[in-house]
């Protein structure tokens, strides 16, 4: 049970996740540690990190130096290509939560739908089993990798972490996700600082409406919509504001403006285009 004031969606094996999470992707590890404490202290209990960002082991750190219980956190990392395969991903497992300082795991999702995320996906079912990890589920999984994979094995993943915002909603992922009981959750809640998207004319109205920033009018549409987020700052107020969404709520009408919204830009890393594929293949963490 997590013991946050921050909502929970709970996910299809019954684990309780929290709506808002906090990210440390691109942040470096000198800096990781400060940060992550600074998002424990502000009320964050759900701490999102991967091996590719070469930064467990300062979230463990600030796991370990914040003194709150672990049943009150929930600690999501993920599976980078080149820990694919069943024995590969059994060792990266064992590797993230050695860095992390853990003994259990709240949530392991394959990074990317590269490589053979079949084999590695048996070793988180393994996982899963032995309850070395409480849920298991993916990211960036296209609605057909992702149906393909539940025809293919036992455990339905529990969520798949995708990028969608006011300008990349979507909705015909998230239905798909929903019918076979997939949890979507946003990464890129805030387009990254992209595409202008906090300067938008349609949230800068609603931000003046609520008193809030457009940044919390995001946050909120998405977390309203029972879509948790991964938000990632390094700034103390900004982490602090961040989570201060739970204290207002949108009316339909609000709702249905942001939806109108949907569109305006693609996704910063297709990851079906075929330069990609050899770009995110190529890389090494």
């Amino acid at each position: 049970m997590i013991m946050s004031k921050t909502p929970t969606v709970t996910l299809n094996n019954g684990v309780e996740m929290p709506l808002l999470g906090f990210g440390v992707f691109l942040i470096p590890p000198d800096d990781t540690e400060r940060a992550v404490l600074q998002a424990l202290e502000a009320g964050y209990r759900s701490i999102d990190t991967a091996a590719a960002y070469q930064n467990e082991e300062a979230v463990g750190r600030a796991i370990a130096a914040s003194g709150i219980p672990r049943d009150e956190l929930f600690v999501t990392t993920k599976l980078w290509i080149t820990d694919a395969g069943d024995e590969p991903a059994q060792r990266a497992i064992g590797t993230s939560l050695r860095k992390l300082g853990l003994d259990q795991l709240d949530l392991c999702l394959i990074h990317v739908p590269y490589g053979d995320y079949y084999g590695t996906w048996r070793a988180l079912e393994a996982a899963h089993r032995q309850g070395s990890v409480r849920a298991i589920g993916v990211s960036n999984f296209h609605p057909d990798r992702l149906t393909d994979l539940i025809a293919h094995n036992e455990v339905v993943p529990a969520v798949d972490q995708v990028e969608t915002h006011p300008y990349l909603q979507r909705t015909d992922d998230e239905q798909a996700m929903r019918k076979r009981t997939v949890q979507i959750e946003s990464w890129g809640p805030l387009a990254q600082g992209q595409h202008n998207l906090l300067q938008d004319p349609v949230l800068l109205e609603l931000a003046r409406t609520h008193g809030k920033s457009t940044a919390q009018v995001v946050l909120r549409w998405l977390t309203q919509r029972r879509v948790p987020a991964v938000v990632k700052s390094t700034r103390p107020q900004r982490i602090r504001e961040n989570l201060a969404v739970f204290d207002f709520e949108l009316t339909d009408a609000e709702m249905a403006r942001i939806a109108a919204l949907d569109g305006r830009t693609g996704p910063t890393f297709d990851l079906r285009d075929a330069d990609t594929v050899d770009f995110t293949n190529n890389m090494t963490h």
